[in-house]
């Protein structure tokens, strides 16, 4: 019983770490996105960390026209990378779970 148990601990350990490696790597999964006519460009991480905002010149003549852009625009590039994230993590974490009796039809 207790190999079995310092064997799941193990296992948890591992899962963890990976776990960290994924999110790490996730830094440099880039999320594109843009206004359905192309005059704002956003990317962003998976990790949900803006990197750049490309601003059509039309749109800086009107400030409330640009702030709705920005935020349509970056609730969807947020939405995306978010899945991204949150798809990847669970295949990490699904893969390192031990095989206890009884949990699988918590999945």
């Amino acid at each position: 019983m207790f190999g079995d148990l310092m064997g799941m601990m193990g296992k948890l350990k591992e899962t963890q770490q990976k776990v960290e490696e994924t999110k790490k790597r996730l830094d440099t999964v880039l999320v594109d996105e843009k206004s359905s006519d192309g005059l704002l460009k956003i990317t962003l991480t998976a990790n949900r960390t803006i990197k750049s905002i490309d601003i059509d010149e039309s749109l800086l003549e009107d400030k409330e026209q640009l702030e709705d852009y920005l935020i349509l625009t970056l609730n969807k590039a947020i939405q995306k990378a978010t899945s991204v994230n949150e798809t990847e993590l669970a295949a990490v974490a699904k893969e390192g779970m031990p095989n206890i009796p009884g949990m699988d039809m918590f999945s």
